[in-house]
């Protein structure tokens, strides 16, 4: 482990004049270990990148790193309406897409987070296309539907307030088209979805409150099935939101240190769409149009609180029908 008197200022410091992991350790007195441990917790905690020296690799010094791995974030008294699996299509927005940006307008929060989905890809799926019966919209539809949705959020938005989309598997189908299929092209500007959406931080995960009692994970998924909610907070040990199963909903678990939560924050997309309904084969689904706010009071996580979808015109919020 790093020196003591180390702090992290001088180690980033010290970092970027050697650039190398043994040495830093030699100017710093610190193993090889200590340094990549400290390396790695530097960057997640600061959010930047702190490069190897490559001499050899012709992109070294000149990479931009498109996605960061994590976001870290403290509150203590705030609101968050987290949205996940928009899957957004040319054509008339939905009704909970449309109540996100309403409750971004009424919440005014500081953060705003989006985990995943947000762009379909289905073009660049890997599922084929249902014979004739599907007609997909071209990437750069998507694409323009996707930049109108999000700029109105923009819009909504308080000003200062930080925007975040935690990557989907659905978003990943962008990028891992291209570079599957044109590898020549990497660095080239536009293909990267953060190239087309400047505004907006690309990450992995939020992480909040890191190292107390309210420890909240946000990210698009990890455990799959329907106790993916239950076993996520328990494996992970702190709280645990996440999109991908569409279901909206909270599973609470409690042990000898307290309670937490793991989160669902289900469908903002129509349950019956066109991105759905023939995948689905017309099945029924366990899926709800929602999303989800979560709150912090004196530090501490509140119980996890839904918009959910009343009918075509309302959703229900805090034990109110509201009017979309």
């Amino acid at each position: 482990m790093a020196a003591p008197n180390c702090t992290d200022a001088q180690f980033i410091s010290a970092w970027k004049d050697h650039q190398s992991g043994q040495r830093v350790s030699k100017a710093l007195g610190i193993t090889v270990r200590g340094v990549m441990q400290r390396r790695r917790r530097i960057e997640a905690r600061h959010n930047i990148v702190l490069p190897v020296y490559a001499p050899n690799n012709p992109i070294f010094n000149t990479y931009e790193v498109k996605h960061k791995a994590r976001i870290n974030i403290d509150l203590t008294d705030a609101v968050l309406p987290i949205a996940g699996d928009i899957h957004i299509w040319p054509g008339p927005l939905t009704l909970i897409q449309e109540a996100y940006i309403e409750m971004v307008k009424r919440l005014k929060p500081r953060f705003i987070i989006l985990i995943g989905d947000v762009f379909d890809g289905a073009r660049v799926s890997r599922h084929p296309r249902i014979g004739f019966l599907e007609n997909r919209p071209t990437v750069k539809d998507e694409l323009e539907a996707v930049d109108s949705y999000l700029t109105k959020l923009e819009e909504a938005a308080p000003k200062g307030a930080t925007l975040i989309w935690c990557l989907g598997n659905h978003d990943q189908r962008f990028e891992s088209y291209l570079a599957q299929s044109a590898p020549e092209m990497e660095g080239v500007g536009g293909f990267h979805l953060k190239d087309r959406f400047p505004k907006w931080t690309p990450c992995w995960s939020v992480v909040v409150n890191e190292d107390k009692p309210s420890h909240t994970i946000i990210k698009h998924r990890w455990h799959n099935g329907i106790h993916a909610t239950y076993n996520n907070t328990i494996k992970s040990g702190v709280n645990f939101v996440t999109g991908h199963l569409h279901k909206l909903d909270a599973r609470k678990w409690a042990d000898a240190r307290g309670h937490r939560y793991g989160v669902d924050t289900g469908l903002m997309a129509g349950v019956d769409d066109p991105q759905f309904i023939n995948y689905r084969e017309d099945n029924p689904a366990d899926w709800t149009e929602g999303f989800a706010v979560i709150s912090y009071k004196q530090g501490k996580l509140m119980r996890p609180e839904f918009v959910q979808k009343w009918d075509e015109h309302h959703v229900e919020f805090r034990g109110e029908i509201l009017k979309i």
